[in-house]
């Protein structure tokens, strides 16, 4: 059964509505009912809070990194371990072919039921996730193939284990390693963009964000708790943090939004996917028409604009 948000219940009654009726195989009202849908979708989605988008960024009805793998890719093989310690189930790499483009994609994954999310770690990778990462882009750098990303984490593990292994120089290293990388590299935000979990597998020619996804250095709960002590305050703190698409673009700080349907991507993953793939289609052609070197050299200035200003 779908999962229905608070602020989502006017438009759960009409969906009932219309299931009753189709069920019932009754088609009087049903034009009716579908109209009113419509207007109670665009109503609700275009007054939403950046509060309430963290939510949306956080459904667990919300397409993962292995649903969109499954939708876009074909002939996937996963590709297992980082060559030093373990595989972290909490990240995702996959070598094959989107419409005839051969891709290794790269995905956090929070799983869904109690059963995967703890073999994913609820979507924190360790140490030894990053360095998988690190080591199939550097496979796809060896043959050519470029790279997609799916951001969706709440944050790299902190747990001592993995601050043990070298949490932090993991996370660097990607960062220091991914800005040389010879081959396009997209970069999506799908769903919650937590911190440097997020960063690590960010560094990208492209980044970009679907509607209902964040992006923010810290949750909006660990920053009312550190600045007020108060978890009342985490809508305030939603707002102050600026985690939106809209408010990451207009800083600069992403490259584009991904207009997923008004309903959002936990309602129409089909359709979400296929313009998740038409954007990694267009932007790999437009880089492939430069040189290696013209990339390499937008890269830099990508990142090194990040913060600036001018009195």
């Amino acid at each position: 059964m779908a999962t229905y948000l608070a602020f989502e219940k006017k438009i759960e009654e009409i969906q009932e509505e219309i299931d009753a009726t189709l069920a019932t195989k009754e088609r009087v009202n049903l034009e009716t009912l579908e109209k009113d849908l419509e207007k109670e979708v665009t109503k609700t989605m275009k007054g939403l809070s950046d509060y309430q988008k963290l939510q949306l960024a956080r459904h667990p009805d919300r397409p993962y990194a292995l649903d969109y793998i499954r939708l876009i890719m074909e002939d996937a093989y996963e590709i297992h371990g980082d060559r030093a310690f373990r595989d972290d189930p909490a990240i995702l790499c996959y070598l094959g072919y989107i419409n005839g483009q051969k891709t290794m994609v790269i995905g956090e994954q929070k799983g869904r039921g109690t059963k995967h999310k703890l073999k994913r770690n609820f979507g924190m990778p360790n140490p030894e996730g990053y360095r998988k990462a690190l080591r199939a882009v550097r496979l796809a750098e060896k043959f050519n193939i470029p790279v997609l990303m799916l951001i969706d984490t709440p944050g790299a593990y902190p747990g001592l284990g993995a601050e043990e292994r070298g949490q932090s120089e993991a996370i660097a290293k990607n960062l220091f390693e991914f800005t040389n990388i010879k081959v396009p590299m997209i970069s999506v935000v799908i769903g919650e963009g937590g911190s440097g979990g997020a960063l690590a597998i960010g560094v990208a020619d492209k980044l970009a964000m679907m509607r209902y996804s964040v992006f923010a250095v810290i949750s909006p709960e660990g920053c009312a708790a550190i600045l007020w002590n108060d978890p009342s305050k985490v809508e305030q703190a939603a707002k102050a943090l600026k985690i939106t698409p809209e408010s990451l673009f207009e800083h600069g700080l992403i490259d584009d939004i991904l207009e997923e349907p008004l309903i959002g991507a936990h309602r129409t993953k089909e359709a979400s996917a296929q313009l998740l793939k038409a954007y990694f289609l267009e932007q790999v052609k437009a880089l492939k028409e430069l040189t290696v070197e013209e990339m390499l050299e937008k890269r830099y200035e990508r990142l090194t604009s990040v913060g600036a200003f001018s009195e």
